[in-house]
């Protein structure tokens, strides 16, 4: 106990003492939101992957879908490294730092009315964020109520008080520096976390290949009944599993929090090395991530999935370690939620003041003013996500995976095939924007309320938030040939920022021989 508490005390000294430090780096209100747009790749990758995966991902989606794909999980992780990283950055990064940057926007809803020339696209944009990015902010801490639980045998509403708390101080303290640095050093946490405990875990099966033997022996006639298949490369429904990486992985693409990442980078040469370490970083914690719930149903007699849920499969498979893996899981596992915890409130707040407040209620508000209502919306926004995750706890409304299966399908679904086609396409119009926010939305929402009716492959919201975001790429460019075509002077002004000429130094980008010669 002694040893689980005094790396918890180091932890939070850490994450508060970054905040206060960055004070210097929040005066303004591209300071506060951007970090000056200075971060460098390192912080920026770290920024991205540990804002991309948290509590909810090592508790939740881990536990359920390993318990149902079996080791093929794992493929999921490999599809969120592969689709969610290395893709995102090569696709989106550089554009979007070079563009955002041309058009002066500093969220995702403020790009829409700057490069469509439509104000209502930034008032719906933010509205949609709002409500979708709450339950969310909510599902994070519920990954932590079983670990703390195994851990410290102390009630869940104390670690969701403490750790909202401790979060708000550092973010409301240095803003996107803060939040980059200690994503910098939870990232680190997260990653010589997850390497400890699969080794650990696998060493209490009798190793990789005794486990990998054991996983093949199990059966379960509801899932399949064919032998082995939990062992398997593509395990008993490929279907179901090419859903969850799909979401899990294309989703990022329309997440504002995740997006936003490349707005702050420091410039646009960063993002050849933010790539590399992003995907790398992705392979190590998501991969391992799943790759440990493969292996859930092996602790089949130490949970009962039917009366305590897929949330509790994780916990179960780390019950039986040392002391000193359990400290290290619980600072891991609060590691992956305060990073994305505060992702998510200064990308509500900095929406919710700069794309409403300012710029379609009280225009004249000076940056001290701007900061103040960000920082007081941060500290709105951790109370809500707190009431919910409370009342959703004690009612046992819904699993982990749910909650997020369904914010992560709305936001992605509308926003995912906006901004891509904003930042390619120029014949993209605001009608083709609004018409795929309110199919997502709508679509999303009413997967929630009326599920069954539903057809089957669509019930889930994990396959829902799928579908919404490919259909969302066949919508945007098909609205477009029938719309009203978008100002011809405001598109080419958008696109130029891509021409600019730059001079290099030599040692940067050599020329051609002839051009030397």
């Amino acid at each position: 106990m002694f040893i689980k508490i005094s790396l918890l005390v180091i932890f939070f000294a850490i994450m508060i003492g970054v905040g206060l430090y960055c004070r210097r780096n929040a005066t303004d209100v591209n300071g506060f939101v951007l970090g000056g747009r200075s971060v460098g790749p390192w912080l920026t990758a770290f920024a991205y992957g540990t804002s991309y995966f948290s509590a909810v991902i090592f508790v939740g989606y881990a536990g359920q879908f390993g318990w149902k794909y079996g080791v093929s999980a794992t493929w999921v992780g490999i599809g969120n490294a592969l689709i969610g990283s290395f893709l995102a950055w090569s696709l989106l990064g550089r554009r979007t730092r070079i563009m955002t940057q041309h058009l002066d926007s500093a969220t995702m809803p403020d790009f829409f009315r700057k490069r469509f020339g439509a104000k209502s696209l930034q008032i719906g944009a933010s509205i949609i964020t709002f409500i979708f990015l709450i339950p969310y902010t909510a599902s994070l801490y519920n990954g932590l109520s079983r670990l703390f639980g195994m851990a410290f045998d102390i009630d869940y509403s104390v670690c969701v008080i403490v750790m909202a708390i401790l979060t708000g101080i550092y973010v409301i303290a240095g803003g996107y520096m803060a939040t980059a640095i200690n994503d910098f050093i939870q990232g680190m946490i997260m990653v010589v976390g997850i390497v400890a405990v699969i080794a650990a875990v696998l060493k209490s099966q009798g190793g990789f290949m005794a486990a990998l033997d054991g996983m093949g022996r199990v059966t379960d006639e509801a899932a399949s009944s064919t032998p082995g298949v939990f062992s398997s490369f593509f395990g008993p429904d490929p279907i179901n599993l090419l859903g969850v990486v799909l979401l899990t992985s294309l989703g990022t693409w329309g997440l504002p929090q995740m997006v936003q990442k490349f707005y702050a980078i420091r410039s646009e040469k960063s993002i050849e090395t933010g790539k590399v370490i992003s995907t790398f970083f992705a392979f190590i914690v998501a991969g391992g991530c799943y790759f440990l719930g493969g292996f859930g149903r092996l602790f089949a007699d130490k949970v009962n999935v039917e009366t305590q849920g897929f949330d509790a499969i994780i916990p179960a498979m780390l019950s039986g370690l040392p002391d000193i893996l359990i400290a290290i899981v619980v600072v891991l596992v609060l590691s992956a939620s305060m990073s994305t915890l505060s992702s998510l409130v200064l990308t509500s707040s900095s929406t919710l003041t700069l794309d409403l407040i300012r710029d379609h209620v009280k225009k004249d508000m000076d940056e001290k003013k701007q900061i103040l209502i960000m920082r007081a919306l941060i500290v709105v926004f951790i109370l809500i996500s707190v009431i919910i995750a409370l009342i959703q706890y004690k009612s046992n409304v819904t699993f982990i995976a749910q909650l997020m299966g369904v914010s992560w399908g709305a936001l992605a679904g509308a926003f995912l095939a906006p901004f891509l086609y904003g930042l390619y396409y120029k014949k993209a119009t605001a009608a083709a924007c609004w018409v795929n926010f309110v199919f997502a939305s709508v679509f999303m929402v009413l997967n929630m309320l009326i599920r069954p009716s539903f057809p089957v492959i669509l019930q889930s919201p994990i396959n829902a938030g799928a579908f919404c975001m490919i259909i969302g790429l066949i919508i945007v460019p098909f609205v477009s040939l029938f719309s009203t075509k978008p100002d011809k002077a405001l598109v080419e002004d958008a696109f130029a920022s891509y021409d600019k000429k730059v001079l290099v130094y030599q040692r940067e980008a050599l020329a051609d021989e002839v051009e030397a010669q």
